[in-house]
């Protein structure tokens, strides 16, 4: 079991940043992949960023290359989102998700409660 906590969304004017912190607990933090999805109003949820499992590399949507970087500290079990030069079109609940397998696919084994970023124009 994995359980995954949130933190850092808000509201930010237009070329603004926020950083995104989720915690993990439960399962070896190694283990698995792990990343960002967001859901706007209206919109399917669609993948941000995310880790492959075991230390593996950082992919991204293209939406967001450039702007977003995802890290982690695996001594906390915690990966961020920094996203920088933030779009009204960036509005959405983001969720910090992990899957029990090398890379994060559209259906993760586990989901965070989501957070709210709004972006002002």
């Amino acid at each position: 079991q994995v359980h995954l906590v949130e933190s850092g969304g808000g509201l930010v004017q237009t070329g603004g940043s926020l950083r995104l912190s989720c915690a993990a607990s439960g399962r070896t933090f190694r283990s698995y992949a792990m990343g960002w999805f967001r859901q706007a109003p209206g919109k399917e949820r669609e993948f941000v960023a995310a880790f492959k499992w075991n230390g593996g590399s950082a992919y991204y949507a293209d939406s967001v290359k450039g702007r977003f970087t995802i890290s982690r500290d695996n001594a906390k079990n915690t990966v961020y989102l920094q996203m920088n030069n933030l779009k009204p079109e960036d509005t959405a609940v983001y969720y910090c998700a992990v899957d029990l397998a090398p890379i994060l696919d559209s259906s993760p084994d586990y989901w965070g409660q989501g957070t709210q970023v709004t972006v002002s124009s």
